[in-house]
């Protein structure tokens, strides 16, 4: 049987296409591809990238893409694959990812607004203070005869207390059938990456949430109640942005 790889790499040079033209339009990175006609696995990372890397651009090449994720399967046992993945794009280079420096941004925006809000709650709840000790009490008035009548001072009307209304925030829910690799950032915080076994069912409220999933089919997504379509087959890798 021919190599794995080589027969990817046939297939596209029979095309005329180099690993930058299938990059852009299968939207996998070229160090990838070149890792799967190369065979180096370990570049990819995880087994359920390999897979969904292989499904991808074996339909693309119009080659089996299931009898290439068993020939895998065959050839390359799990323990020999990295377990770290790589193709998360966490780091790449030393540099952050863009979408760490947009979670930096984003978390120093919600720092500088209840700063702000406290300030202007602090200052408010002074001038109304201020108000109250220089009211002057009422002078007694003079009866009919003559006397002083003392009459009882009127209760000042409290000033409301300004608070900052939150935002209303919404609720994502993703529930597991398949192990399936997951990664969820809601407003720019990662609340849950790794590997999540069936049966595993977590909840999250924010704005905006990104949800990666290295098994799209093994995977349901609940926004506000609200089952959303399945992400994609088995074994496929996906992203996703919800504003919420």
């Amino acid at each position: 049987m021919p190599a794995l790889g080589d027969g990817f790499r046939s297939a596209r040079e029979a095309r005329g296409l180099t690993l930058s033209d299938v990059a852009e339009q299968i939207h996998i990175r070229s160090v990838y591809l070149n890792a799967i006609e190369t065979e180096d696995w370990s570049s990819i990372g995880a087994p359920v990238y390999v897979r969904g890397f292989l499904r991808t651009y074996a339909r693309f090449l119009g080659l089996d893409a299931e009898a290439a994720v068993a020939h895998f399967n065959e050839v390359v046992p799990p323990e020999r694959i990295a377990a770290a993945p790589s193709a998360t794009g966490e780091h790449e280079g030393g540099r952050l990812s863009p979408w760490a420096i947009a979670g930096t941004l984003v978390a120093l925006l919600l720092v500088a607004f209840v700063v702000v809000e406290y300030v202007m709650y602090v200052q408010q709840g002074r001038g109304t203070a201020d108000v109250a000790q220089a009211t002057a009490a009422p002078q007694p008035a003079a009866s009919a005869s003559g006397s002083l009548a003392a009459t009882a001072p009127d209760s000042p009307t409290p000033l409301p207390t300004p608070t900052a209304t939150p935002p209303p925030q919404h609720k994502l829910s993703i529930q597991v059938t398949a192990p399936s690799w997951v990664r969820v950032t809601v407003d720019g915080a990662t609340v849950v990456e790794g590997i999540l076994p069936a049966g595993v069912a977590k909840s999250f409220s924010g704005h905006v949430a990104d949800v990666r999933i290295g098994n799209a089919g093994g995977v349901r997504l609940v926004v506000d109640g609200r089952t959303l379509p399945p992400l994609g087959k088995s074994g496929d890798v996906v992203e996703q942005r919800y504003t919420l």
